[in-house]
């Protein structure tokens, strides 16, 4: 029985060293058959499944009460961020190019399209940079002939009285330093707060995978990205869809359902 056993045990590490050697320390064997490297990976996005879940779940109870503005629909471009979703989405697809050129030996394949994704990534931050600061920055302008029409929204409406005897138009509304007061910031309402703690924590794992996704293009240089260590870009695509996917979700929560009726405030 002893001997048994003990034959077993040198099976199971011969085995071991086999597939060691045919596919690199990425393949190891495993009690679960699942690499651990890609098991945490697998725990990491788990965890960050609640975290954002907690974020989207604290936009939601606090959508529409805010007792000033701005408000969703007075500075949602639904056009301009579907174009930022829209590249989002497809860097997801040279994601899924890139870790097929890796795992058929294709280098030069796995170049050009990790480093498409990179660059789709870097464009999308560019679009939510470009977006915080026309939030940050945002002015009403209205004709004073519209108040009470129903025409303006009611965070325009509350401005109703800088349209006193003379004045015909409304451009911008300003402290006597010359600041702007109606823009959208962290600390101006509880929209502000919940909408950048949400997406700026996205923009950041965005950014943290474009690193990861840089760092990958430029190690296969060095040789450190090959078809029997194919598990590096697969941790890195499992991250990047990850993120996708979490933007999918807040598109739809937040900016399509800020905008269009449908989802009722609290």
């Amino acid at each position: 029985m002893i001997q048994m056993k003990a034959k077993v045990i040198k099976g199971a590490r011969i085995l071991q060293e086999a597939v060691t050697t045919q596919h690199g320390t990425d393949h190891e064997y495993t009690t679960t058959g699942l690499n651990h490297r890609k098991l945490l990976m697998w725990a990491f996005l788990g965890s960050d499944c609640m975290f954002f879940g907690s974020l989207i779940a604290t936009y939601m109870v606090y959508y529409g009460k805010s007792k000033v503005g701005p408000f969703p629909e007075d500075l949602f471009s639904i056009p301009i961020t579907s174009v930022s979703t829209f590249v989002l989405l497809m860097s997801s697809m040279s994601m899924v190019l890139a870790y097929a050129a890796i795992r058929k030996g294709s280098l030069k394949g796995f170049r050009v399209w990790i480093l498409s994704t990179a660059l789709m990534g870097m464009t999308f931050l560019a679009f939510q940079v470009f977006e915080f600061y026309e939030f940050a920055n945002h002015e009403v302008h209205f004709d004073c002939s519209q108040v009470g029409t129903g025409n303006l929204s009611a965070f325009e409406e509350s401005f109703q009285n800088e349209c006193i005897e003379g004045v015909t138009t409304v451009d911008g509304i300003h402290d006597s330093d010359g600041n702007n007061l109606t823009g959208l910031t962290p600390k101006t309402n509880l929209f502000g707060t919940t909408f950048f703690t949400l997406t700026g924590f996205h923009g950041a794992h965005v950014t943290l995978g474009v690193i990861w996704l840089l760092s990958l293009f430029f190690y296969s240089f060095r040789g450190g990205v090959t078809r029997e260590r194919d598990l590096d870009v697969d941790l890195a695509a499992l991250y990047w869809h990850f993120v996708d996917i979490v933007w999918i979700v807040i598109f739809t929560v937040v900016y399509l359902f800020g905008v269009f009726p449908g989802f009722p405030e609290s």
